[in-house]
C-alpha cells in the first residue's frame, strides 16, 4: 500500500512541476491540490479496518433467517454430559450431548442427545424439541479446548412443536449452526 502512495505522490510532483510555469497553471494547480488533498484524505480514512471478534459466539439460520444469541453458557454435569445454552431476549436454544468429546452426536435417537428451543413472550411460550424418535439433526463438537475450557462446533436440526401450539408451525429448522469457544463450567462434582 505504501508503494502505491509513493507512486501517486511521485506522479503528482512531476505534474505540479510542469504546471507551475504560468499564472493559469498556478490557479489550476491550486484547485487540483485541494481536490487531490481531499482524495488522499478519503483514501486514508477508507483504508481503516474495523475488525470485531464475536467470541464466544452462537449463531445459525433459524427457518432461513439469520439468528444470533446475545448470551451463551455451557456446563458439564457430574455424568460428563455437555449442555450449551444460547439466549436472546425471548428465546433459549439448548443443545445437549452425552460428552464434550469431539464427535458427531445424532439427534432424534435419545433424550440424552437433544435440542430444545423455547420462545417466550407476554402471551406464553412455544417449545420445539428433539428426543427419542422426535425430530432429527446433529450436534458436532469440533474442538474441546481443555486449557481454556471452551467448546466449539456446529449443529443443525429439525425440532417438533411438542405441544402443537397453533401460533407456530409444526417444525422448527436450524441450519448452518455454529457455536464458537463457549466457556464451560463444571457442575455436580
Amino acid at each position: 500500500m505504501l508503494c502505491v502512495f509513493s507512486l501517486i505522490f511521485r506522479h503528482l510532483f512531476l505534474f505540479f512541476k510542469q504546471e507551475c510555469h504560468t499564472f493559469v497553471g498556478l490557479k489550476t494547480l491550486f484547485m487540483k491540490k485541494h481536490i487531490l488533498l481531499i482524495i488522499v484524505l478519503f483514501s486514508f480514512i477508507s483504508c481503516q479496518e474495523d475488525v470485531k471478534f464475536n467470541n464466544p459466539s452462537f449463531q445459525g439460520m433459524k427457518d432461513n433467517v439469520f439468528w444470533r444469541a446475545v448470551q451463551t453458557k455451557a456446563t458439564i454435569g457430574a455424568n460428563g454430559a455437555l449442555v450449551i445454552e444460547a439466549y436472546t431476549a425471548k428465546e433459549i436454544v439448548t443443545l445437549k450431548t452425552t460428552s464434550k468429546l469431539p464427535q458427531i452426536y445424532t439427534l432424534g435417537t435419545s433424550t440424552a442427545k437433544s435440542v430444545t428451543y423455547v420462545f417466550t413472550d407476554e402471551t406464553g411460550s412455544i417449545t420445539f424439541a428433539t428426543g427419542f424418535g422426535i425430530g432429527d439433526g446433529e450436534i458436532k463438537i469440533v474442538e474441546y479446548d481443555a486449557v481454556n475450557n471452551t467448546v466449539t462446533g456446529t449443529f443443525k436440526f429439525n425440532a417438533k412443536n411438542i405441544y402443537n401450539n397453533p401460533l407456530a408451525g409444526p417444525v422448527l429448522n436450524f441450519q448452518q449452526g455454529v457455536f464458537y469457544k463457549i466457556p464451560i463450567t463444571t457442575i455436580g462434582q
